[in-house]
């Protein structure tokens, strides 16, 4: 029997999902796109769960599609717009909308699809080795899965349009230095510190940072009116939260917190 194609590990506070097709470097068909929705669903759905934590098996972390699950010259070219619709664009919204933090492990190459993938989670770590690939120019594509919005949006304009027309690699370390990631660490210490960030998250409220999550996400097309009035809304229901009661205690009695994530 072929192995599953993702990988769950249900940890103490949080879900470690894995792609797992190191064969292919981790890059998607559709039965690895049915898995990843499910674990996902399954994520949002456990009130245990405060974290979710992607990497990918082996030496690559994703080269985005899997080209031979959608090149068939007995049928002509395929309609990448239905891929894009039925596949890739609900992957990016329902990772956009958990709530609760991801944090992403790039263990390796993170390619077209795969590269956006990435980006389109919370906190993301890569091993020094890992580089960052949007590969679409190099066989006649544009960025998709959320690129042509989150490249401008990390890295500025100038970037964005030398990455995406270029198509060359960016180094982790460049990536960290260019805000496109959160850091990068060295190979042997990625997962170590990955599972410790999403450890971290596994104890922290877990509502407000839901909240911080979608007031960063809004604050894209929000003018600074509408952004205050949404800060101001938020924290409204923050400060209802047991967490936030958990936490004023915590801080006037000189302790550390100790926080459900319920609401």
């Amino acid at each position: 029997m072929a192995p599953q194609s993702i990988l769950v590990d249900k940890r103490e506070g949080y879900h470690a999902i894995t792609l797992n097709r190191p064969d292919k470097l981790n890059s998607f068909n559709e039965e690895m796109h049915a898995l990843l929705k499910t674990a996902l669903a399954e994520a949002a759905d456990d009130a245990d769960c405060r974290a979710v934590l992607l990497t990918g098996a082996g030496k690559g972390f994703c080269a985005g599609q899997d080209l031979g699950d959608r090149v068939n010259p007995d049928f002509g070219p395929p309609d990448l717009s239905d891929t894009i619709g039925r596949l890739y664009n609900p992957l990016i919204r329902q990772m956009k909308a958990l709530p609760m933090p991801v944090v992403c492990a790039v263990n390796g190459v993170a390619a077209g699809a795969g590269a956006n993938i990435a980006l389109a989670c919370d906190i993301v770590v890569a091993a020094r080795s890992a580089k960052f690939i949007q590969a679409f120019a190099k066989i006649g594509l544009l960025p998709d899965s959320g690129g042509t919005y989150f490249l401008p949006r990390l890295v500025g304009d100038a970037r964005a349009r030398g990455l995406a027309l270029l198509g060359e690699p960016l180094l982790a370390d460049k990536a960290e230095e260019w805000g496109l990631i959160w850091k990068a660490v060295d190979d042997d210490r990625l997962m170590d510190e990955a599972h410790a960030l999403a450890g971290h998250f596994a104890t922290q409220p877990t509502i407000g940072l839901s909240y911080i999550k979608q007031a960063l996400q809004a604050s894209h097309d929000n003018s600074l009116d509408a952004q205050l009035e949404l800060e101001r809304e938020l924290q409204g229901k923050a400060g209802r939260t047991p967490d936030y009661a958990e936490g004023a205690r915590a801080f006037m009695e000189k302790r550390k917190p100790r926080f459900t994530g319920r609401a």
